[in-house]
């Protein structure tokens, strides 16, 4: 019976072994080459993110650390402000930053003598109740009018400054003591900055104020656009908190901001009717406040933003496919719009106001939210159209119906790119910025709720 039993056995085994499906040659071959094909985007991206970042390495200007408003490698129109930092694009650079320590790309030592700098500059420069302006001049840390009456404070740029450096005093929190000092130097420049003095006593923050012309610029912040992380900061802040009361009735245009429509058959989530007359923005609205926010999860009582940012960019990307202008090159490899150089000038593109220009960092820097279509985006930049790309990436914009493009940067275009393409890749910014425990308590205290 022993001897009976063990042969049975064996032929269950051989039985079982026989009934499982055989990998054919076809679908090994095809798990080949989906790994290469993931090797050879993951070197696309690392060199994406390397020369994006470069712009705010290489690219700063060198007395402040601090990322230049824009670089032209074009000798047709020499650049004349090559001294100018901008303080918002400098938020996305010192994330970028970060992530050259992270894929390594520079030492973390260098990263900390290249901050230790930038400290020095923005401690002693311009500042207008703990302010900083859109623009300084970099070799003296002194106010560069963005326009006559814009020559004092400017909140949203500073927000996008508070969001980057605060990413950076997480990362550093634990470090040395050289580092930990980075990081203290860091809360001190957070604590200074007066949010709640610029709501000029209203429920709702205002963007400028100047000891010249004071409040005359008159541009109260409210209906989505890119200053969500304004508001999130200023309910954060441990010292100029502002009462959910500026955010609910100013921001949120007491409840207003909730008034969707569809678009290509999308939701729009929130109002962005409150500055145009189309239902969508162009896509940078999608990628300043959320460089450090994590919208993944994030939900309050108008919105829920992972839904916002996805449909945002899938609507760009369907209204390329549609291409109702019929503009040369638009379609799944070619799309995006937003804020940029353009044939004449400068100009926030979007479905709406559509110049048959293109700009890489929309799409880009949308990687989290359609990592296929961005992709797509990133393997035609880099294979079949390399005349676009530079010393620090892709250009700024191009158009292929009237044969144009710039060999030109902007440190608000190119920041976003390395930034967002790490959220996407390993979620680095998303994590220093979320595990703050005031940045917490600022959104439990606007309503927010982190389903994770």
């Amino acid at each position: 019976m022993k001897n009976l039993s063990f042969w049975v056995l064996i032929l269950l085994i051989i039985s079982c072994n026989n009934s499982k499906p055989k990998e054919t040659v076809s679908e090994r071959e095809n798990q080949k080459s989906e790994a290469e094909s993931q090797t050879a985007d993951n070197k696309l991206l690392d060199t994406l993110q390397f020369q994006t970042f470069n712009y705010f390495w290489d690219g700063a200007e060198p007395n402040s650390g601090l990322a230049r408003e824009r670089i032209h490698l074009d000798n047709i129109y020499p650049q004349n402000d090559q001294d100018v930092v901008t303080t918002g694009g400098s938020g996305f650079g010192v994330m970028a930053i970060l992530v050259g320590v992270e894929r390594g790309f520079i030492k973390r030592e260098q990263a900390v003598e290249r901050f230790e700098r930038i400290l020095n500059f923005l401690e002693t420069s311009d500042r207008f109740h703990g302010t900083w302006p859109h623009w300084m001049d970099g070799k003296t840390s002194k106010v560069k009018p963005f326009s006559k009456k814009d020559n004092g404070g400017d909140l949203v740029e500073t927000a996008f400054l508070i969001e980057g450096l605060l990413t950076v005093s997480e990362y550093f929190k634990d470090g040395s003591e050289r580092e930990q000092k980075i990081s203290q130097r860091i809360e001190k420049l957070y604590d200074e900055v007066e949010w709640d003095w610029y709501t000029h006593g209203e429920n709702v923050l205002y963007w400028h104020w100047s000891p010249e012309y004071h409040w005359e610029m008159n541009f109260p912040v409210r209906g989505y656009n890119e200053c969500l992380i304004m508001y999130v900061l200023a309910a954060s802040s441990r010292t100029h908190a502002i009462k959910p009361e500026v955010y609910h009735e100013g921001w949120a245009l007491k409840g207003d901001i909730a008034k969707d429509t569809s678009y290509y058959g999308l939701s729009t989530i929130l109002n962005y009717f409150e500055h145009s007359n189309d239902p969508i923005g162009p896509l940078f609205w999608a990628h300043y406040s959320y460089t450090g926010l994590n919208p993944k999860g994030l939900k309050d009582t108008y919105g829920d933003y992972w839904k916002l940012v996805q449909n945002d960019a899938m609507i760009h990307y369907k209204y390329a496919l549609d291409n109702p202008l019929h503009f040369k090159g638009y379609g799944e490899n070619q799309w995006g719009f937003t804020s940029s150089y353009s044939i004449k000038g400068y100009a926030g593109h979007r479905p709406g106001m559509d110049l048959g220009v293109i700009s890489p960092t929309a799409a880009l820097s949308s990687m989290p939210y359609t990592p296929k279509e961005s992709m797509q985006m990133v393997r035609y930049l880099y294979r079949d159209a390399d005349s676009l790309i530079g010393k620090y990436g892709p250009f700024d914009a191009y158009s292929q119906q009237f044969n144009w493009y710039t060999p030109r940067y902007l440190a608000i275009d190119q920041g976003p790119i390395p930034v967002m393409i790490e959220n996407y890749r390993s979620g680095l910014l998303w994590k220093l910025f979320m595990e703050r425990s005031d940045i917490q308590d600022g959104l439990k205290k606007l309503g927010f709720t982190i389903n994770k």
